[in-house]
């Protein structure tokens, strides 16, 4: 208010004339804070959005790009409802559509599916080759704990299982399963329930896309 007295005896300014000065100054100034600020919340928005992960689709993306060299053109599945109704009793997995997207290069698939964990889907990619996992990568993971299935040396205990049928033990109501056991982690038994069911899941599916 010093400054502004002196401008305005500076500029024989009266005392309204000196009050109106005033408030413009204190605005001028406000105003100005008001922009640096929302400059400075734009720039934190521009640097935070360069931090953020991929997002789920270029997840899935890069999933089919690391798995073909060359990626093939999406094919679809359509199911019957023998197949719905097996997939449903001997895999324990509820498929609500008729048909289910895939990549395909003869004898290899891979398959983007999700199941939930304990409260939210887990989104996995799988590569079949010729009838055994070849690949199993958690491509978006939203439970709170649990995380470890997308560690390595979790997913790698997939490798080169294969779909058994128990047709003997006809009591079994799931005859459908991996050849192979998976070894569980401590705190994360939905998940990695999740992840089993959908290894099991692309096998089945596998061997439907290539009976086709």
């Amino acid at each position: 208010m010093a400054i502004t007295t002196e401008v305005a005896k500076g500029c024989n300014l009266n005392g309204s004339d000196t009050l109106n000065l005033a408030l413009r100054v204190i605005v001028t100034v406000k105003l100005r804070a008001i922009v640096i600020g929302l400059l400075f919340a734009t720039l934190s928005l521009i640097v935070k959005a360069d931090m953020v992960p991929q997002t789920e689709a270029s997840a899935a993306n890069n999933f089919i790009a690391s798995v073909f060299s060359t990626p093939p053109v999406v094919k679809t599945l359509w199911l019957n409802k023998a197949s719905k109704a097996e997939i449903d009793s001997q895999l324990d997995y509820q498929i609500k559509t008729l048909r289910i997207r895939y990549w395909r290069d003869t004898k290899r698939t891979a398959w983007i599916l999700d199941e939930i964990g304990k409260e939210q889907p887990i989104t996995i990619g799988v590569v079949v080759n010729n009838g055994a996992i070849e690949q199993v990568q958690i491509l978006a993971y939203r439970e709170s704990r649990g995380g470890e299935v997308q560690q390595g040396f979790f997913t790698d205990q997939f490798v080169a299982a294969t779909l058994s049928r128990n047709e003997e033990n006809t009591q079994d109501q799931k005859n459908l399963d991996l050849n192979k056991s998976i070894d569980g982690i401590t705190g994360a038994t939905l998940s990695v329930r999740a992840v089993k069911k959908i290894a099991t899941l692309a096998l089945y599916l596998h061997d439907l896309a290539l009976a086709n």
